[in-house]
């Protein structure tokens, strides 16, 4: 598209040549067509022989250029935004403003309507409901990261919202995941009358420009769904393909590599890292739709721990399944048994692993994983058992999190619990569960007792013959 940044290599001044580079506040070069120089809200590409000033306002040229596509992503993800760092603070700034001054020279003043995409220069704002240096430079960071344009919103669900928003597609196949994007989608059905679908539907219920909507890995569970799939289904009918990958952050998982279209990110997760962050990121495979994402952006109302998972996943799943775990003793694996039904995770699909999943994600399988527990109570008590897990919504954190799901998704069986691995040492982790493990079956052993009690009996039922268990069982899950 014209005007348009990306693709292209992505380049930032070398570090030793920094003091020499314009300050873009004092001067902003034109391109040779007269239009003004930017990237919208893209990373910079790579330009060259450009002139800068120094103080005394000479011309120079020693401006030199590092292709950071070559770098890895831990450098990329500290150095991309580089270009667009216009102030001498090591850390971005907080930039607690709502509106930016225009040039103070009448000749520099150009109306943002006649102008090209993309509209603004690298560091030119306008308003910040539109964009800030803070997002411009986070999503220089993502669009590297995700290896294709992205725009940022204030949550996840805002950035699904604006998905089909600019899509407006007349049908949605969608499956399990996140309650938010069901919930999204209702509302999005009001003034619409959007059907929605089943991920599995009849494939010739969808027609051209719908849209399947994939979560993978699968919020709770963490099983992982095999995106090339669906996208050959989406595909061969015109039909588009977007991917929630919050529970894959790269480099785990790149589902344009695999046929997405659009690819979601709740940056509240991983991307934030620290619990600390609402943002919501939407990645898309056409730069034309980027520039319409932009300007609908203006409108709207702002508001890798992954092996550790894997070695927690593999004992309890072991301990379940009778196999030998070097991990756990025989009397921890005995209690993992008494109390734990199922394990879910990625990493347990051993046929899927020999076929697309390995390929899909082939650094690791996420850190977030879910277990299934003999009973409700159980699965009521256990958190409240556990020291180095917060019992919490959200997840990737570097702080371990586990949540009685049924908490906030009435659509999850009440015996389940999800649990997002930080960055603490997997072995205290999974020490810290065997051992809640053993405390609430240690209180369940104490009611089976009250069971066949007759001070209990008497205790509860005092002017009954009969014994109600259905009453021991709600005085055990209120506890």
């Amino acid at each position: 598209m014209p005007g348009s940044s990306f693709p292209g290599k992505q380049c930032y001044p070398a570090v030793e040549s920094r003091d020499k580079i314009a300050d873009p506040r004092k001067e902003r070069p034109e391109r040779a067509n007269g239009q003004p120089r930017g990237v919208g809200r893209t990373p910079i590409t790579e330009q060259s022989n450009n002139t800068s000033a120094d103080d005394n306002g000479q011309a120079n040229s020693t401006r030199q250029f590092l292709d950071i596509s070559s770098l890895s992503p831990s450098t990329q993800a500290i150095h991309a935004d580089d270009p667009l760092n216009v102030v001498d603070d090591v850390a971005p700034p907080i930039h607690v403003t709502t509106t930016f001054r225009y040039p103070r020279e009448p000749e520099r003043l150009r109306l943002y309507h006649e102008r090209s995409y993309p509209i603004f220069e690298p560091t030119e704002h306008c308003y910040s409901r539109q964009s800030t240096h803070g997002t411009s430079r986070l999503e220089a960071v993502l669009s590297t990261l995700l290896k294709n344009p992205c725009v940022t919103y204030t949550s996840g669900l805002a950035a699904f919202h604006a998905l089909v928003t600019l899509l407006n597609p007349k049908k949605v196949s969608i499956g399990a995941g996140y309650h938010g994007i069901h919930g999204t989608l209702k509302l999005h059905q009001r003034p619409t009358d959007c059907k929605i679908l089943p991920l599995n539907c009849d494939l010739n219920e969808l027609c051209e420009g719908d849209l399947i909507h994939l979560e993978t890995p699968v919020n709770p569970t963490g099983r992982a769904l095999n995106i090339q799939y669906y996208a050959d289904r989406a595909h061969s009918r015109g039909a588009y393909l977007s991917v929630d990958s919050t529970f894959a952050p790269p480099p785990l998982q790149d589902p344009f590599q695999h046929g997405a279209d659009f690819v979601l990110h709740s940056g509240t997760k991983y991307i934030g890292g620290h619990s600390d962050l609402l943002c919501g990121v939407l990645a898309v495979k056409q730069t034309e739709w980027l520039q319409k994402l932009l300007d609908d952006r203006l409108f709207w109302v702002q508001s890798w721990v992954s092996e550790s998972a894997q070695r927690i996943v593999t004992a309890l799943n072991d301990a379940v399944t009778g196999k030998q775990n070097s991990s756990l003793s025989s009397a921890d694996a005995e209690i993992v048994r008494t109390v734990v039904k199922e394990v879910h995770h990625a990493s347990l699909q051993t046929e899927d692993s020999q076929t697309w999943l390995k390929k899909q994600m082939p650094n690791g399988y996420g850190p977030v994983f879910s277990i299934v527990l003999r009973t409700p109570a159980l699965a009521k008590q256990l958190p409240s058992k556990l020291h180095l897990f917060h019992h919490a919504t959200s997840l990737g954190g570097v702080e371990s999190l586990i949540e009685w799901r049924t908490m906030t998704d009435a659509t999850v069986d009440k015996d389940l619990l999800r649990i997002s691995v930080g960055v603490e040492d997997p072995k205290d982790l999974l020490g810290d569960l065997v051992q809640g493990f053993r405390a609430v079956n240690n209180r369940l052993v104490f009611f089976e007792g009250m069971r066949v009690s007759s001070v209990a009996k008497a205790f509860y039922l005092p002017n009954s013959s009969k014994y109600s268990e259905e009453h021991i069982d709600n005085d055990y899950l209120d506890i």
